[in-house]
């Protein structure tokens, strides 16, 4: 009798599971509402990444905020994590010292990593090209900065 059941169980959870994954893939014989026109309201900055490390450890990030801090631009949260404020933060001192001339918009495009790689460059050994591109060369630099300010200020 158990067995029975459990055949009768097994049964309906797959034909549950069938007119699910049906229903899902849009292969039901049931009518469905056709979908309305909508338009999307999201604005092209909120596309963008909340958080860009360029490969900084959290350990990192935080001596990259600090450092921030310490030096008059409010990063946000010290958390390790580089959001739109800390790259607001970043790109303030990069216009004040290092001759970004772009938004303080918190977005990592091509004129922050110039700027970011003339400051790598002028202080942690980066040797590669100013071009805009976060690649190894300026990652590397930028992870010598966030190792010595996270040692420096205990992180």
């Amino acid at each position: 009798m158990s067995a029975s059941r459990n055949v009768r169980r097994a049964a309906a959870t797959v034909a549950v599971t069938a007119v699910t994954v049906g229903t899902l893939a849009g292969t039901s014989a049931t009518a469905t509402a056709a979908p309305t026109n909508t338009t999307s309201a999201v604005s092209p900055a909120a596309t963008v990444l909340a958080v860009e490390n360029l490969g900084l450890t959290v350990r990192q990030a935080k001596g990259i905020q600090r450092v921030s801090w310490m030096s008059g631009y409010d990063p946000g949260a010290i958390d390790g994590y580089l959001g739109t404020a800390s790259w607001k933060a970043i790109q303030r001192e990069l216009r004040d010292y290092y001759g970004y001339t772009g938004a303080i918009d918190g977005i990592v495009g091509p004129n922050t990593i110039k700027a970011l790689q003339r400051q790598l460059k002028k202080h942690w050994g980066y040797t590669g090209a100013i071009d805009g591109i976060a690649g190894t060369g300026t990652r590397a630099a930028f992870a010598r900065a966030g190792t010595y300010w996270a040692n420096h200020y205990g992180y």
